[in-house]
């Protein structure tokens, strides 16, 4: 095992190396790392670096945030859609946001009680407070100072129903984290990356991001729920992590995972994991991006001093915590060395409650995968994870294989020390094409049929060992009419003021498979549009899946076949306006 200080040592040593001799460190831009914009071009700028700022942050980066509502309501000369989109979420599937406002949610979690597999709390990035038309205290707009964050949800019947709809006259935020961002009392902008965990004793606890986009304060914040006796969530204000205001430091994709196993000897300690990105000071380059690590023995209230975790892979990304039945400590990233061609999917694991680490051990290499054919949103190969109840290790991520990408996994029976070769998750859906649906259409006679992607994977385990796994596919190919020319800024994404020519569009579908019993189902009930609300460019940066002690799994993704009416759009006000809105659906089920 290496002490934190001995990690530290050599960190500090490598990061001096890093900034102050490496090529990039004396030659090149330089980038205002003030915004975060200026730091997202500085990542994106660096040659040959395969690591990437979640696909949430790049996407605040490009929003230049709410504004005040506009002098007269917009009518769209065009809104894009498809005659093949759905008009409503069909059961088994369920809504699991309840605005209905037209803003979208993405990136899901969901995690279920231990004690109570009925009780399941599910979370989100919700853009829905920056169409709330209330004011705030002094006269300022609502839809001026809120922005997205993260909206929690949950379920007292085992997820046929969830509660709750923050108001869009803000006389109720629902159950939006409290004390983050502007809107909900905090000091922050915004925030979202949200991750979802329970102890053993059924307290719940929620850890995102929160952040300025044209200053440099950021942090990553851990909120503790709890359930009275009715069923009611409520939130405690936030305890902040690693709180900056350094223009040279970004926190970014971070995760929670409390110990709920009765007889560990760490029972109910909350872990947080998260990625520091570090900068040059001086010409704003990029310099490196350790996995962090800190840990809380009294419900959230405090952290240990966060720990660089990885040591030499400080190259990384997309950290995830789990915890085994004995309370070691596994954390998952997507990682390389200084001098490495390739990205890896790297372990390391705390036998001491998350004091100390392992030496990162390579469980394989990856490379990273692109947006999947025929599509244009962000992805990655950042990993998903969960331990049985026998103490067998399972690791899921993405990678690419020839030209399309392909989700995997691999398993340990030994604590992590030796890992089966990946196999693919769903090699049926690897092995064939997409279907054609929808031609022909203008110039677009004969379809691309691609081979299937299937990308963003999860995995979860029951109490009894049952072993769930589940992933987009990219199955399905159709039609799609772009935009020659859209409104100027966010208001395009509603807006098109002239159409272009159609283009080949794959559509999504979620899988879940029971790797106890090898069965495999299609969960959603009709394929998923990912051009809608984002202009196609985010759709999120990973799904979720849980099981209870009913051995019942809860699959959770973004879908987009919802219409609903929007009329308040990044603070722009719109004639009601029909649209199919990014919302988070589940379905529940087993084999």
């Amino acid at each position: 095992m290496r002490s934190r200080t001995s990690v530290l040592g050599i960190v500090a040593s490598l990061g001096l190396v890093g900034s102050l001799t490496g090529a990039q460190a004396s030659s090149g831009p330089t980038y205002d790392i003030t915004t975060l914009a200026g730091k997202v071009a500085s990542v994106n700028g660096t040659a040959g670096l395969q690591i990437r700022f979640s696909a949430f942050i790049e996407q605040q980066a490009e929003d230049t945030g709410a504004t005040g509502p506009s002098s007269t309501a917009i009518t769209p000369t065009y809104v894009l859609s498809s005659p093949l989109d759905g008009s409503a979420v069909q059961l088994l599937n369920v809504t699991v946001n309840q605005d209905t406002a037209g803003a979208p949610q993405n990136e899901t979690t969901i995690a279920v009680d231990p004690n109570n597999p009925n009780r399941v709390l599910a979370a989100a990035n919700d853009y829905v407070t920056r169409t709330w038309t209330c004011t705030l205290p002094g006269g300022t707009a609502c839809g001026a100072r809120g922005d997205g964050y993260s909206g929690t949800y949950f379920s007292n019947d085992g997820g046929t129903t969830w509660c709750c709809a923050s108001k869009l006259d803000g006389s109720s935020q629902g159950t939006l984290i409290p004390g983050v961002t502007h809107l909900s009392g905090g000091p922050y902008d915004a925030g979202g990356d949200p991750a979802v965990t329970f102890d053993s004793r059924g307290n719940a606890y929620y850890a995102g991001l929160g952040f300025n986009r044209t200053s440099a304060p950021n942090t990553v914040a851990v909120n503790r729920g709890t359930f009275d006796a009715s069923g009611k969530l409520s939130w405690s204000a936030p305890t902040f992590i690693n709180q900056t205001t350094s223009p040279s430091t970004l926190n970014d994709k971070e995760w929670i995972v409390a110990d709920a196993n009765a007889g560990s000897p760490f029972r109910d300690r909350v872990y947080v994991t998260f990625t520091r990105f570090l900068f040059n000071p001086i010409n704003g380059h990029y310099v490196q991006s350790p996995i962090m690590e800190a840990y809380s023995n009294d419900g959230g209230r405090t952290f240990s001093a966060p720990q660089i975790i990885g040591a030499p892979a400080l190259y990384s990304q997309g950290s995830r915590a789990v915890v085994g039945p004995d309370g070691t400590l596994y954390v998952f990233f997507d990682g390389a060395t200084r001098l490495a061609t390739l990205d890896s999917t790297y372990v390391v694991k705390s036998t001491d409650g998350g004091q100390t680490f392992s030496s990162p051990l390579q469980i394989s290499t990856l490379n990273e995968i692109s947006s999947p054919a025929n599509t244009v949103f962000r992805v990655n190969s950042f990993p998903a994870a969960a331990v049985a109840p026998n103490g067998d290790v399972y690791a899921t991520w993405s990678t690419e294989i020839g030209s399309h990408a392909a989700a995997v996994y691999s398993k340990s029976t030994d604590g992590g020390a030796t890992w089966s070769t990946p196999a693919l998750m769903f090699p049926g859906l690897d092995a064939s094409t997409q279907t054609a649906e929808g031609y022909p259409a203008p110039g677009l006679a004969t379809p691309d049929l691609h081979r299937v992607d299937t990308f963003w994977p999860a995995v979860a385990i029951s109490p009894s060992g049952r072993v769930y796994m589940s992933a987009y596919a990219a199955d399905v190919v159709s039609p799609w009419q772009t935009c020659a020319h859209p409104a100027p800024g966010v208001v395009g994404r509603i807006n098109c003021l002239a159409l272009g020519p159609y283009v080949n569009n794959a559509r999504l579908d979620y899988a879940v498979r029971d790797l106890t019993t090898d069965q495999i189902q299609i969960v959603t009930t009709h394929p998923i549009n990912t051009r809608l609300q984002f202009g196609g460019g985010f759709i999120g940066d990973y799904t979720d899946i849980a099981v209870g002690s009913d051995n019942v799994y809860h699959a959770l993704w973004t879908d987009t076949n919802n219409k609903q009416t929007v009329t308040w759009w990044y603070g722009f006000e719109f004639v009601p306006t029909v649209i199919n809105q990014e919302d988070v659906v589940t379905q529940s089920g087993n084999f």
